[in-house]
Formats: C-alpha cells, sequence, structure tokens
C-alpha cells in the first residue's frame, strides 16, 4: 500500500491491543478500536485521543472496525481467538489479518502447550480461510512496555506465508518503534508462541517485569 493502511484493532480494549492502538495512532496512523461492546471500545478509543488530541482513532464493534480498515490485528486471549474469528472472518476477506495470539492455558501458563495443528496462527488461517493473509508477531513484547514513547527493548518476529503480507506487518511494528524480523512462514509461529511462555517462567523467576527477545548480529549488506 503506498497509503498507511486503516487499522482495525480487535481487543483493543485489552493491554496489548490497547497500547499497540496508542502507538500506532501516535505514529499517525487511523485506528478503529473493536470490541464487543461499541460502547467500551469508543472509551478506549477516548482514552487515547486524551493522550493524542491530533490523532484519528474511533471505537466500533468488532466486525464492523473489521469491515472498516484495510488491515485487521487481532490481540486477544487464546479462549477467545475462535469466537473472535467467526466474527470478523467475513470482513477480513482480502486483507492482511495480523494475530497476536498466544496460546497460554491457565494455570500452567509457563509451561508450552501448542494447539493442534502446531500454532495458534495456523489455526486462525484455518478458521478464516486462503482468502485472508494471516500473519502473526508480536508473540514475545510486554503490553506494559507499549503504552509511552519511550524505546522497547524488544525485537519482534514476524510470521506469514506471503512476504507481502509479512512487509505490511513489519511497516506496523517499526511503526510502534520495535525492530522487526521476517522470521518465515506461518508454521514458523509456533517457535514465538512457545517462547511467550518460556518468558513468563523466566519473568517469574528472576522478578523481570516483562522480558523480552533481541536478535544479535548484523544484517549484511552485500
Amino acid at each position: 500500500m503506498s497509503q498507511r493502511p486503516i487499522l482495525a484493532v480487535i481487543g483493543g480494549t485489552g493491554d496489548l491491543g490497547g497500547g499497540l492502538a496508542w502507538r500506532w495512532a501516535a505514529a499517525g496512523y487511523t485506528v478503529i478500536i473493536g470490541s464487543r461492546s461499541a460502547e467500551k471500545a469508543e472509551t478506549a478509543a477516548a482514552e487515547i485521543r486524551a493522550d493524542h488530541p491530533q490523532a484519528e482513532v474511533r471505537g466500533d464493534e468488532n466486525a464492523a472496525a473489521a469491515a472498516a480498515a484495510d488491515l485487521v490485528v487481532l490481540t486477544v486471549p487464546f479462549a477467545a481467538q475462535a469466537p473472535n474469528l467467526e466474527a470478523i472472518r467475513d470482513a477480513c476477506r482480502g486483507k492482511v489479518l495480523l494475530d497476536c495470539t498466544v496460546p497460554l492455558v491457565p494455570p500452567k501458563v509457563a509451561r508450552v502447550q501448542l494447539p493442534q495443528p502446531g500454532c495458534a496462527a495456523l489455526l486462525a488461517q484455518q478458521a478464516v480461510g486462503d482468502e485472508v493473509d494471516v500473519c502473526s508477531a508480536f508473540h514475545n513484547v510486554g503490553a506494559e512496555h507499549l503504552r509511552g514513547d519511550h524505546p522497547v527493548d524488544c525485537d519482534v518476529l514476524v510470521f506469514g506465508d506471503k512476504v507481502a503480507a509479512r512487509d505490511q506487518v513489519v511497516a506496523l511494528v517499526e511503526a510502534a518503534g520495535m525492530k522487526a524480523w521476517h522470521a518465515g512462514p506461518l508454521a514458523n509461529s509456533a517457535a514465538a508462541e512457545a517462547l511467550t511462555s518460556v518468558l513468563i517462567g523466566i519473568n517469574k523467576r528472576y522478578g523481570i517485569r516483562g522480558s523480552g527477545l533481541r536478535i544479535t548480529g548484523e544484517p549484511s549488506t552485500e
């Protein structure tokens, strides 16, 4: 896209979705907060506008938010992934869907428990069908780091079967102030999804508030 896409953040009233929406609104994107309750979504949007008076951000019910957007971002807990995908599936046809779902299964969230067919991202692709280009990212970013204009000390792995779709997500990661890396096809999302449980265990063991991931080394210029 030559212009910035309009973004729908489904689950944008939560910590991760709200933090990402805050950063994208600050970066000049038009953002639609999605929620089951349009009123709740608009309340979350108003909070962002209070911090960024010039931001183009509003709230709406999930399906309407997805229909009005060019690119849809899903930021809900694993237990809510399937019903939310069902609600927005038709509105996502012909678009990129960025799924940030991590398959955490309480109470043992520090234990890796990947679902069939291998990861939550593949579940999302199965749910919405081939007319939607599913990517996944932001699995290893602590939501508490997102609100505010400070740097986020965390890299982001971006997965997807189509490079062009991943390129759009990479641009969103960078707009949110983080380093993005193309990390291969959607099936590879299993690695980042599993790593979230590992990081949760590290946070608990060492008292870290939202440990993250860094890729070392410098890309070749050749």
